[in-house]
């Protein structure tokens, strides 16, 4: 198995990057249709030609690396099992510690720092390419800064996690997915509450809106979709990337409307506002909780498939891989590799469900907010400053894009115009 395992991946790896390659540099090409040439969704009507051959390098690179580490965190699991890592690094914490709520989080950082250290290339190649093409404005230090507190955000959270799911594969071998989900409902929830005043904090500054007559102009729109909001948050982004964003997040109290001052230093008032009428028409149309619930939800068919391929991979491979149970910790490498394999399948099916919420959220926005002339221009500038496609190739928009193309909500604003 190991070595059908080693030979697999040095064939299928080189074969499937060679693929994506010529998918992205050679056999699509960023052009809109015939249709829409000259239309307000053409780059050539709102971008230089300098703009355009940047926006299409950036892209496809990007594009490029996004694919090669799609599968790369599988890879890094099957190189655990294979090498005999994970059943020295259930040494290592027992060594330790015989009590699992020291040992099982011991394991995860073992395991978490080799995937961060193996995956580290990747990231670092993806910082140093924003920044070369002029999207990322942060130095290596604030980078690694950010870096590091995400990996020990992440690892607190999962190291909770994860012992808290071992502890109930131990008490109940059928149904500890369905207590883990159960669980999991709190969590999501409570998570989705302090994220906007614990978590985001750590990685920037967050102050009130500098300016009093568009805090008062949102606020405004803020009040007619009744959002319990007094403020609005401005974020000091531009210290680390051009680009630009606003949002609306967390849930009661901790509700917060939120702009990033590269949206201030970029934007006209016209052009913010349709931006936070977008915003706002994903907090009236409830899709902040409908994320959630569909988080739950797909939580409980990941957690339950696990449940099933877990126990037949252990039973057949188990003893190659040094794994005793479904319960030791030994397997967590097998879980995270079909968590991995999961997530991945039902990313096209996740972005398209968001797609939709966002196209409808843009026609909120034009209706609370119908400006035509400054909608249109608020996606262009955000094309431009993001060195985004406006057209990406199929499988990069089934895979990347959470968003419609810009292509298609320019499209989409230029019909409305004409339906009034």
């Amino acid at each position: 198995m190991k070595k059908r395992l080693v030979l697999s991946t040095l064939v299928l790896f080189p074969v499937y990057v060679l693929f994506f390659y010529l998918y992205l540099f050679h056999w699509t090409s960023p052009d809109v249709p015939q249709a829409y040439k000259g239309s307000a969704a053409d780059p050539v009507t709102f971008m230089t030609a300098q703009e355009m051959a940047l926006s299409q390098e950036y892209s496809q690179y990007r594009n490029l690396l996004y694919f090669i580490g799609l599968p790369f965190e599988i890879l890094i699991y099957i190189a655990v099992l294979v090498f005999g890592w994970s059943p020295v690094f259930k040494r290592f914490g027992e060594r330790v510690s015989k009590l699992s709520f020291i040992k099982i989080p011991i394991y995860v950082l073992l395991l978490s720092t080799v995937v961060w250290l193996i995956s580290f290339p990747l990231d670092f190649i993806g910082y140093r390419l924003s920044f070369q093409y002029g999207i990322s404005t942060q130095n290596f230090s604030s980078w690694m800064r950010d870096e590091l507190i995400s990996f020990w955000v992440g690892f607190i959270i999962m190291g909770l996690l994860i012992t808290v799911l071992y502890i109930l594969m131990k008490k109940t071998q059928k149904r500890w997915w369905l207590y883990a989900w159960l669980l999991l409902i709190p969590f999501f929830t409570f998570m989705m509450y302090i994220q906007p005043v614990w978590i985001d904090p750590l990685y920037n500054e967050f102050t009130e809106l500098k300016d009093p007559v568009l805090e008062e102009k949102i606020l405004t729109l803020a009040h007619q979709a009744d959002i319990p909001a007094d403020r609005v948050f401005e974020v000091d982004m531009s210290e680390k990337t051009n680009a630009m964003n606003a949002y609306v997040n967390g849930i009661g109290s901790n509700l917060r409307i939120v702009l990033w001052d590269t949206t201030l230093n970029q934007l006209d008032d016209g052009e913010t506002l349709f931006i936070m009428a977008h915003e706002i028409g994903h907090y009236v149309m409830n899709h902040l909780y409908m994320n959630l619930g569909g988080v739950i939800l797909s939580s409980l068919a990941g957690l339950y498939i696990t449940y099933l391929l877990l126990h037949v991979v252990i039973r057949k491979w188990g003893d190659e891989f040094g794994v005793k149970s479904v319960s030791d910790i030994s397997s967590l490498p097998v879980l995270f590799l079909l968590l991995t394999v999961l997530s991945i399948i039902s990313t096209p099916i996740e972005s398209a469900i968001s797609r939709q919420a966002e196209r409808s959220a843009d026609e909120y926005a034009i209706e609370m907010r119908p400006d035509r002339e400054a909608a249109i221009g608020s996606f262009q500038q955000l094309t431009i400053n993001g060195r985004s496609e406006v057209n990406p190739p199929a499988l990069v928009k089934f895979f990347r894009y959470g968003h419609p193309t810009m292509m298609e909500r320019i499209i989409m604003l230029e019909e409305y115009e004409k339906e009034q």
